[in-house]
């Protein structure tokens, strides 16, 4: 029976939505969460910026730049539910991740506890963090097949009131593909008093959501995966309480308007990927916001289903994302891809022998494929690459 005839069917294309890009077709691209991918239309824009600066830098960047990009945060903040008084444009999650460590004043004694789901630059931030000021940090462990209940019970037993400086969860899990009950943590750790930061880094675009009935003290989220925007696009919103706390990485000309003001402005940084941003989600909205949506999810699930019969896994072992997560893991034979490096290499070695870009991931001595989905990928992505997995794994 060929792969993929076994009872799922894909869900229907998206009418042009492979037309949008200019991705090499001779390449399955099915690892869009990683560095996404800009439409053509959007590419265009932010060129359009281009030339506009390049005509005029002297008027670009000091006639009405700040009220453009003011302009930009109201925009991408509503999409997402979060105040603009209380958001600013950063250039990707881990810079927003930086500025809330920069922010806490920590020092010995105190600590940041994380999950062993977090992303791995996010990871290294908080090393360098507590090697800095003598904080420490601790991990806590999720099974990958924790429900949500036990997740939330585990991390509320470990907050350490007047000790945890900041929680730090995923929203969406990079590694492991995984929704995580983010507004349920984040009352447990206010009911502690500990502050908390979201990692929403695959939410904008992919899931909605409402930043401020999170109720985290920190959420940052980026455009140029799942929202269209050109790549360096992402925001960080605050709780009221940090807003005057905040301290920007780079002080700069706007320093006296305080946030979010002073932590956009880094003098003649190339600012044009923000302003594009509006024309990504113009074209979200035009292919339907709720059908992009369902379709990613359900082309990533269908992904999932033919390369694990492929691999001879059981659906009881395909992990459940928790939600409608267009990222799916397939799990790989034991003894493969156990350690980053040989993560990377595999990752390398499918692309360029089965002409398909995945992400590989090590997690827990156990290596796993992840798949994504977006409105340019097509069934036969995943089938072919089904079909020739296997072999290459040997």
């Amino acid at each position: 029976m060929p792969v993929g005839d076994r009872g799922h069917q894909p869900p229907a294309a998206i009418p042009g939505g492979r037309l949008l890009f200019s991705l090499d077709p001779a390449v399955a691209h099915l690892n869009h969460g990683s560095f996404g991918s800009v439409p053509i239309s959007v590419q265009r824009a932010q060129q359009r910026l281009r030339d506009e600066a390049e005509s005029n830098p002297l008027r670009f960047h000091t006639v009405g730049l700040v009220d453009r990009i003011a302009h930009t945060r109201r925009h991408l903040a509503s999409f997402v539910g979060a105040d603009p008084a209380l958001t600013a444009l950063v250039e990707n999650a881990t810079v927003g991740t930086n500025l809330v460590l920069g922010s806490l004043r920590l020092g010995a004694g105190d600590e940041i506890l994380t999950t062993d789901r977090g992303y791995g630059a996010v990871r290294l931030a908080v090393d360098v963090t507590c090697r800095r000021t003598g904080a420490t940090s601790r991990t806590v462990n999720i099974p990958l097949d924790a429900a949500d209940d036990a997740i939330v019970a585990a991390l509320a037993a470990a907050l350490r009131p007047g000790r945890t400086k900041l929680l730090i969860v995923d929203q969406i899990t990079s590694s492991t593909a995984r929704l995580l009950p983010v507004t349920r943590i984040a009352a447990a750790a206010r009911a502690q008093g500990v502050p908390i930061l979201v990692d929403g880094a695959h939410v904008p675009g992919m899931l909605p959501v409402d930043v401020t009935a999170i109720g985290a003290d920190f959420w940052v989220g980026n455009f140029h995966k799942w929202a269209f925007a050109p790549r360096g696009t992402a925001l960080l919103t605050v709780a009221p309480a940090w807003r005057e706390r905040m301290e920007p990485l780079v002080v700069s000309w706007e320093q006296e308007s305080g946030f979010p003001t002073n932590v956009e402005w880094r003098a003649t940084a190339d600012y044009t990927s923000w302003l594009a941003a509006p024309a990504g989600l113009f074209t979200l909205r035009t292919l339907g916001v709720d059908a992009v949506r369902a379709h990613n999810t359900a082309l990533a699930a269908y992904g999932q289903r033919v390369i694990g019969e492929a691999l001879n896994l059981p659906p009881a072992e395909l992990p459940d994302p928790g939600g409608p997560v267009a990222m799916r893991l397939i799990p790989l034979p034991a003894g493969i891809a156990t350690t980053q490096d040989a993560a990377a290499a595999l990752r390398q070695r499918i692309g360029e022998q089965l002409a398909a870009e995945v992400n590989i991931a090590a997690w827990n001595g156990r290596g796993y494929l992840r798949v994504c989905a977006q409105v340019y990928n097509r069934p036969e992505e995943y089938e072919r690459l089904a079909r020739s997995l296997p072999t290459l794994l040997g």
